[in-house]
């Protein structure tokens, strides 16, 4: 250190020796943590989420098997859904001769129509899962199935609420 020096010099000969080499970059800080958040986002919905209605009290079961998206048919005391859209009266499908019920068949061939489907998951992409209330007839349940493996789903699944362990 200069004797002769400034103050003003000095300061500017202490700011050059205390400068720290490691450069901090900020974007790329910030474009991991970006990644991460799409990451976790995207991977939290481990389950299928079903539509809340109220007038279906699923059956509870010990089953341990998560469901996977499927087409949904909910099978209420009064109506039979799918995908939200009223396609049949309980009433009228229960008067009915034979096990088919022709409007839900066209609603769920509508529906395959519109899965965007890979060749390598064909297979699983004819999967139906049946929300029905726990006090309907095994008649209106059996006609639900019949339909639904006429329309070619083949892999019919129940929503069901998992019971508790206590």
């Amino acid at each position: 250190m200069n004797v002769n020096m400034t103050p003003l010099e000095r300061r500017a000969e202490r700011k050059v020796r205390n400068v720290s080499l490691v450069d901090l970059n900020l974007v790329s800080l910030i474009d991991i943590f970006t990644i991460l958040i799409f990451f976790l986002l995207s991977n939290t919905a481990e389950v299928e989420i079903l539509p809340n209605n109220k007038a279906v009290k699923l059956p509870e079961s010990t089953a341990e098997t998560k469901p996977t998206e499927t087409v949904v048919v909910v099978v209420t005391q009064d109506d039979i859904l799918v995908q939200g859209r009223e396609v049949a009266h309980v009433a009228d499908v229960m008067n009915l001769e034979g096990d088919l019920i022709e409007p839900l068949k066209s609603e769920l061939e509508q529906q395959s129509g519109r899965q965007v489907i890979l060749h390598a998951n064909e297979a699983q992409s004819h999967r139906v899962t049946i929300m029905g209330d726990k006090h309907i007839p095994y008649r209106l349940l059996r006609k639900v199935m019949v339909t639904c493996a006429r329309a070619n789903f083949g892999q019919i699944s129940f929503a069901v609420i998992q019971k508790s362990e206590a």
